[in-house]
């Protein structure tokens, strides 16, 4: 049970959502509390990937004994959780926690939520079951970095893939030609021949208006490596033996069938290359709400990181009684806060009346629609998104560094994403000063919001 004064109350409260409790003000007080005591234990965490990448962070525990050290637990879980969405890895090294190295271990193997980050981020994009180990002193720091797209040569087809519409986009040299929206529900869609077809449906489409086709670039939601399907929520639906037959190399068999160069990443990657493209900055955080949250990062030197920055499935709320994930089933995860998730979630609250048979893009467009009319339920929606964008963002800057953040998705758009944004900025002008003064938001308008993404996932390969 966790003491209510490791919870503190944020100075901004949703309205329609007055259990809030964001991660930034949680952690900082569990840290001050445990440094107040006089006897912190200084606890290094090392998360190991696959290609032998490492990535440290540091955090402190109640000594043993001590009347609050119950809350250890919680606190290194919680904390593991984020790294593991965030930077992503399997073996995990903990320094100065002996004591819950088996607590954590078994919480991998027993736990439904800690099954689901086993099965996901240890099987599925590492090839190995989440190990937990102790050790005196944490392995060396290895991290990647790599410079990708930017690329505005030649005929090219830039797609992205949501969960609730496809996009595809004829680009020459930079400039769009064409580019065109469908609507497709992929989600849990148990045929991965639906999904192929629909991918060389747009592609097909791009394509008449280009006299070729030198190169594609793709954005979607999920995990890729090497243009392989890891994991992604697009093919939730399709069996683990379809998968691996149909869905794990599906671009590498696009490719070849187009006779052209492809690179297909992470939306949310996508997102913050068109960021970082549009402003001519490195430094950029990219937050995609649409179907779920997608997160994207471009380092300080305009590079991509091997870092997942799956941030749909990080906690951002660590009130016990937080919303659950409607697919992991963990609580307080960033879907529930910076998606159409969120609005729907927060509709029932809010007093609007609607039928409760439409799906998510339908309830978000009667929010938008009222709030064009200027309706207080709807800003209140939107209020609470701006306010758990201003702490989250506090939260981000623990484990980024980056100087603009860029906003896009369907949740954005129009005066209740300018809300969200002006709600969040003030939150963090009184919270957090410092990175109020630092951070910039870069928004982009309707035309960038289409064609910036297409620009710059078309921008993936190079020709040659």
């Amino acid at each position: 049970m966790i003491e209510v004064n490791l919870l503190p109350e944020p100075k901004f409260l949703p309205e329609l959502h007055p259990t809030f409790r964001p991660a930034i003000l949680v952690n900082r007080a569990f840290e001050k509390a445990v440094r107040d005591t006089g006897e912190a234990v200084d606890v290094g965490i090392a998360l190991e990937q696959a290609d032998s990448s490492v990535f440290h962070y540091h955090t402190v525990l109640f000594a043993a004994g001590h009347e609050l050290a119950t809350n250890n637990f919680r606190h290194l879980e919680r904390m593991v959780k984020f790294l593991l969405w965030q930077r992503g890895g399997w073996k995990i090294h903990l320094s100065g926690a002996d004591s819950y190295v088996d607590e954590l271990q078994n919480y991998y193997r027993t736990n439904e939520f800690g099954k689901f980050d086993d099965d996901v981020i240890g099987l599925k994009n590492n090839g190995h079951a989440i190990e937990v180990i102790s050790c005196v002193e944490l392995p060396p720091e290895n991290s990647q970095a790599r410079p990708i797209g930017r690329h505005l040569d030649g005929c090219r087809i830039g797609f992205d893939l949501g969960g609730s519409d496809r996009k595809a986009a004829a680009v020459v040299d930079g400039e769009v030609k064409f580019s065109e929206e469908i609507v497709w529900d992929p989600y849990f869609e148990p045929n991965p021949d639906y999904h192929y077809e629909g991918i060389m449906d747009s592609l097909k489409r791009a394509a008449e208006h280009l006299p070729k086709v030198d190169a594609i670039g793709g954005s979607a939601a999920g995990c890729y490596s090497h243009n392989k399907v890891t994991w992604a929520s697009l093919f939730r639906g399709v069996s683990p033996e379809d998968f691996d037959a149909k869905v794990r190399d599906m671009f590498l068999k696009i490719s070849e069938e187009w006779n052209a160069p492809l690179e297909v990443i992470n939306d949310g990657e996508v997102t913050a290359l068109a960021g970082s493209m549009a402003l001519g900055k490195n430094g950029v955080l990219g937050i995609a709400m649409g179907t779920s949250e997608g997160g994207g990062y471009i380092d300080m030197e305009g590079n991509i990181t091997t870092w997942l920055s799956e941030l749909a499935f990080a906690p951002v709320d660590l009130h016990p009684a937080a919303p659950p994930d409607e697919w992991s089933g963990d609580l307080g995860c960033g879907a529930q806060y910076f998606s159409q998730q969120a609005v729907g979630r927060l509709l029932p609250a809010s007093g609007i009346e609607y039928d409760k048979e439409l799906k998510l893009p339908e309830q978000l467009k009667i929010v938008q629609k009222l709030m064009e009319e200027g309706d207080e339920r709807a800003l209140k929606i939107y209020d609470a998104i701006g306010i758990y964008l201003g702490y989250t963002l506090a939260h981000y800057a623990d484990f980024y560094d980056f100087e603009y953040v860029l906003l896009l998705g369907r949740v954005t758009t129009g005066p209740g994403g300018e809300h969200i944004i002006e709600r969040s900025k003030e939150v963090m002008a009184s919270e957090f000063p410092e990175l109020a003064a630092r951070i910039k938001f870069h928004i982009p308008d309707e035309t960038e919001k289409r064609h910036g993404q297409a620009v710059a996932a078309a921008s993936l390969p190079k020709i040659g």
